[in-house]
């Protein structure tokens, strides 16, 4: 079968490679360059079951009104014009509950668990590396209040399959000899040694190359897609800069843009970007630097150790489709990361990214076929794409093929 998808993120790259391994004749299309270069290009670079918690909850809703008149939180809100975010805002206070919360935070920790399986079967098959480190991950907590919070909700995951550890300061030293310095101002923490790090936009770039290489498929890089060109119950094609593509069937991985194309046809995908913030830089001291992901959980800052580089990630801003910076977006994050692990690193040598990450109102992605009998979706990851990505994309590959998906799909098929 001949089959498009669209959008080269990490998403949209696994489900290329997984559908070519299903000898399928698959064109990746997607308006930058080459593979990778949206939002997969910088992210938080922990594969980690152990952040699979829903982020539409009692808390995170109060977070979120807070966001409208505070800015001196991890959560920021910019009102755009826009009014699907108010939809869109809506549809996410419906969530915060804590019986939605938990059927989510069960769905993902089902597919993350599954990811993380899938992603190392990848690599091996195909020799990838990608700066991974399979030491887990570190969840810090500086006060007992959000601590003990946070062993509630680990407990949860816990019941669910996720092994994990919740350790005082002396064992998180222990673990992660460079945070000695800061052990008297952290409460606990949670260590989940399943969790990896890794660096997204080296794997993207390594697995559609191989894909290419070794099983034939196709790219089309710098080209835009347009609309989505219907025909009854059928996508006929996909309108681009270059002109109409067509194909038998068409898989939509456009990450924030996918919600907009999907609109256009009709079809209700409760897709919105989320803007993230990664300062990535160089380790001038590798002593003095972490050996594994971690997160500081009060000021909502993640780092991920990747080869010589520490990247870190803060902030989750709804600024529209808005993708700039400035330099003082990065301060709290810098500053955070300099207080863990001070004389690693130079501030002033940091690379700095912001994205768009494409967020569902219950976190959970949209995998499976549309409205129509052709198009199937595998969109929506949020923060959790890099988590989820190689999972994703074999359960969107088994649905496509009518066989038997490798987990249960349950709460993960699109019913729109």
């Amino acid at each position: 079968m001949k089959i498009l998808v669209l959008g080269a993120g990490v998403i949209g790259t696994v489900t290329a490679y997984c559908l070519a391994r299903d000898g399928h004749d698959v064109t990746l299309v997607d308006k930058n360059p080459e593979a990778g270069r949206g939002a997969s290009y910088s992210n938080a670079g922990m594969i980690s079951p152990g952040d699979a918690t829903a982020w539409a909850s009692p808390g995170a809703m109060k977070t979120f009104v807070q966001a409208f008149y505070r800015s001196n939180l991890g959560v920021k809100v910019r009102l755009p014009a826009d009014p699907y975010f108010y939809a869109w805002s809506f549809r996410f206070l419906l969530q915060c509950t804590t019986s939605r919360m938990r059927a989510s935070t069960e769905t993902l920790l089902r597919l993350a668990l599954y990811s993380k399986q899938c992603i190392n079967e990848i690599s091996s098959e195909t020799g990838l590396s990608y700066d991974e480190r399979n030491r887990g991950v570190l969840y810090l907590y500086r006060s007992q209040r959000s601590f003990d919070e946070g062993v509630g909700n680990y407990r949860f995951l816990e019941d669910h399959g996720l092994s994990v550890e919740a350790v005082d300061r002396n064992r998180i030293v222990d673990l992660e000899p460079g945070l000695a310095h800061v052990r008297d101002s952290l409460a606990g923490g949670i260590y989940s040694p399943l969790d990896q790090t890794g660096d997204s936009f080296k794997f993207v770039q390594g697995l559609s190359a191989y894909a290419v290489d070794h099983l034939g498929l196709k790219t089309v890089f710098g080209t835009s897609v347009e609309k989505l060109v219907v025909d009854g119950d059928h996508v006929r094609g996909v309108s681009t800069s270059a002109g109409l593509l067509s194909a038998d069937a068409i898989v939509l991985s456009m990450g924030s843009e996918s919600g907009l194309l999907g609109r256009r046809i009709g079809i209700d995908l409760p897709v919105y970007p989320v803007k993230g913030y990664t300062a990535t830089v160089p380790l001038l001291d590798i002593s003095k630097g972490p050996t594994m992901g971690g997160a500081d959980e009060d000021n909502l800052t993640a780092y991920s150790r990747l080869g010589n580089r520490l990247r870190l990630a803060s902030t989750m801003e709804f600024a529209g489709f808005d993708r700039g910076h400035k330099a003082g977006d990065f301060s709290r994050l810098l500053a955070t990361g300099n207080e863990l692990f001070p004389g690693a690193f130079d501030p002033a040598q940091a690379e700095l990214f912001s994205g768009l990450r494409p967020m569902m109102p219950s976190s959970v992605p949209l995998i499976g076929r549309a409205r129509y009998q052709n198009l199937y979706l595998n969109t929506g990851h949020g923060r959790t794409g890099w988590t989820m990505a190689c999972g994703s994309g074999r359960l969107l590959a088994d649905l496509v093929a009518g066989r038997k998906t490798g987990i249960d799909p349950k709460g993960l098929i699109y019913k729109g």
